[in-house]
């Protein structure tokens, strides 16, 4: 059995309602700055400037490193931003403005961006937490063969975002082995039989009596995962692909850790670390993306019977 408690309410506050060193891995997306307004008080990304948004969320992984474990690793999903002094210009990927108000328009003397800057937020957000005594361990593309169209000229079409691994420590859990590349179908006949292994089996005289191979498992996982975006029909904006985080839960986590994502959005997350037979906290400041997570884990109509859940105010 499963337990997965469900927080409604800021996302520093929840985490300190979390006990020190009680989650195995963090998993999550947050608010990517300047896309859109969720329309709930106290929210993340309409800062005026990438620096409030990078402090706020230097913040919030500061109080989540306090309720990793030791050996525990963040997987932080980011998407980038471009510079824009007009209300929703540029394409799905610009600074979309329309719901925010005027006073959150791009200037260039506010943060030195110019209109049509790419602001590289994930690479400062990671460069922030880095220095704020993470260990960055891997950027890992997202690529995306169905991207959002964008109506752009004078640049490629954005179809990637960065998943970046994090670690507590220099020394941590990951399941390589969980997570290995399949053997490509036109490697399977070159690669069918097996290796020769360094080891062999002998009786108690020392005589070999049986050579031992190594299994083949495929490659170490790489860097670039080709996963489509998948819309969720209730509405959340920016759903993450169930085959986005599995990879992540899977190395970060045994079965029957702690996977906590504090922007739990439509709860993915949790839904997949249901799926994989881990506990799960999630954290959100709106409570209708709460009550969305809580219909497709299931639990509103007691679809998964052996697993325990719990909602909080935070």
């Amino acid at each position: 059995m499963t337990k997965h408690i469900f927080y409604h309410g800021d996302v520093i506050s929840c985490l300190r309602k979390i006990p020190e060193k009680s989650v195995n891995t963090i998993v999550t997306s947050p608010p990517y700055w300047g896309l859109r307004d969720y329309g709930v008080d106290g929210q993340i990304g309409l800062e005026k400037t990438p620096e409030e948004y990078i402090t706020k969320l230097v913040n919030v992984f500061r109080e989540a490193r306090r309720v990793l474990r030791d050996d525990g690793t963040l997987w932080l999903n980011l998407g980038d931003s471009y510079a824009s002094t007009t209300k929703g210009s540029g394409g799905a990927s610009d600074i979309q403005l329309k719901n925010a108000g005027s006073r959150y328009a791009i200037k260039k003397f506010e943060h030195g961006l110019k209109p049509k800057d790419l602001v590289g937020i994930p690479w400062r957000v990671a460069f922030a937490l880095q220095a704020d005594g993470w260990y960055l361990r891997s950027d890992i593309i997202w690529s995306k063969p169905n991207p959002m169209p964008e109506s752009v000229k004078d640049r490629p079409t954005k179809a990637h975002e960065y998943i970046f691994l994090l670690a507590k420590s220099a020394k941590y859990f990951y399941d390589a082995e969980i997570i290995r590349e399949p053997v490509k179908p036109w490697n399977a006949g070159r690669m069918s039989a097996p290796k020769m292994g360094k080891h062999r089996l002998t009786n108690p005289y020392g005589q070999q009596v049986k050579k031992v191979y190594d299994v083949i498992k495929g490659a170490n996982r790489r860097t670039v995962w080709t996963i489509p975006t998948q819309p969720y029909p209730e509405g959340h904006f920016a759903a993450f692909p169930p085959e986005l985080v599995r990879p992540c839960i899977l190395a970060g986590s045994p079965v029957r850790g702690t996977v906590l994502d504090p922007f739990g959005g439509s709860g993915t997350v949790s839904m997949v670390a249901i799926q994989e037979r881990r506990d799960s906290i999630y954290i959100d400041l709106n409570r209708e993306y709460l009550d969305i997570a809580l219909r497709r884990c299931g639990f509103d109509a007691g679809k998964f019977i052996f697993d325990q859940y719990e909602v909080r105010e935070g």
